[in-house]
């Protein structure tokens, strides 16, 4: 299992992300506009630059819901390769059968 401080700091990334979506939108939309002058982009580049660098939703890991684990997560079901596996097993994924051929 992953540190649980390791797992605070994901949270807190994903709510400091949430928080400045909509304003890293608006100036990213500024610095991708051509028909605006050079200045004005310029100015929003700064403003962005200017963010909390967790506001970036790069900085974000995608981790297991149960164990924290940072590599090996299926996106589709939020879990690590171990639990998916244990959970298969126990026939606790509908629609996810043991395969043999």
């Amino acid at each position: 299992m992953a540190k649980r401080a390791v797992i605070n700091r994901d949270q807190k990334r994903r709510v400091t992300v949430k928080k400045f979506a909509a304003k890293r939108a608006a100036l990213l939309a500024i610095v991708t506009d051509i028909k605006l002058s050079e200045e004005e982009r310029y100015a929003a580049r700064l403003k962005l630059q200017a963010l909390p660098r967790n506001a970036s939703p790069v900085r974000l890991r995608n981790r297991c819901a149960l164990t924290g684990r940072p590599r090996g997560v299926f996106s589709k079901f939020g879990l690590g390769r171990s639990k998916l596996r244990d959970f298969a097993m126990r026939g606790e994924i509908p629609g996810v059968i043991k395969a043999s051929w």
